[in-house]
């Protein structure tokens, strides 16, 4: 079993280099959040800057493709909110099977935002337009949700890749 370990192990390069264009992306559009809301609040108070009509859904939009995407950097580094209190009561490979369990649950989870999250981007999302930029569909709106539902999926496959490469070296450790 090792050997396969070694070879699927020559994958995580292809998992950095995703994490780092989703965190890219998230960064710039934190920028563009910024930069926005600036604009738009400095143009309320001073009358040479614009406070263009569109800020507000631009800025929720941003938001929206943050957060979900975000959501799927912290699977990658583990840090997205789990129950831990029992862990030290249970036995470990309950634990382990539990890690797995959730890992299967979250891609579920995933592949649900995806199917779904593109039916609702291409078809309510591509017949509706932005109040404020008519010429703008609503589909970039919709999008975020299967847009993080593939990100999840990628994270989350090497998640259970790791949980389930856990569960065979510490047999070979025994």
């Amino acid at each position: 079993m090792p050997e396969i370990f070694k070879t699927i192990d020559k994958i995580k390069p292809a998992y950095d280099i995703v994490d780092k264009i989703v965190l890219f992306i998230c960064k710039i559009l934190l920028i563009g959040d910024v930069l926005i809301t600036t604009m738009s609040v400095a143009g309320r108070y001073i009358s040479f800057i614009p406070d263009p009509a569109w800020s507000e859904e631009v800025v929720l939009t941003f938001m929206c493709y943050m957060a979900v995407l975000s959501a799927a950097l912290a699977i990658r580094r583990g840090s997205h909110i789990r129950m831990t209190a029992l862990d030290t009561y249970l036995p470990k490979n309950l634990i382990k099977a539990l890690d797995i369990l959730a890992d299967v649950s979250i891609l579920a989870l995933a592949f649900i935002m995806l199917t779904v999250g593109w039916k609702y981007a291409h078809g309510i999302g591509s017949k509706g337009f932005y109040t404020s930029m008519p010429k703008l569909s609503r589909f970039w709106m919709y999008f975020p949700v299967p847009l993080a539902g593939g990100a999840m999926i990628i994270f989350e496959l090497e998640a259970l890749y790791n949980d389930i490469k856990r569960l065979f070296e510490k047999e070979e450790n025994l």
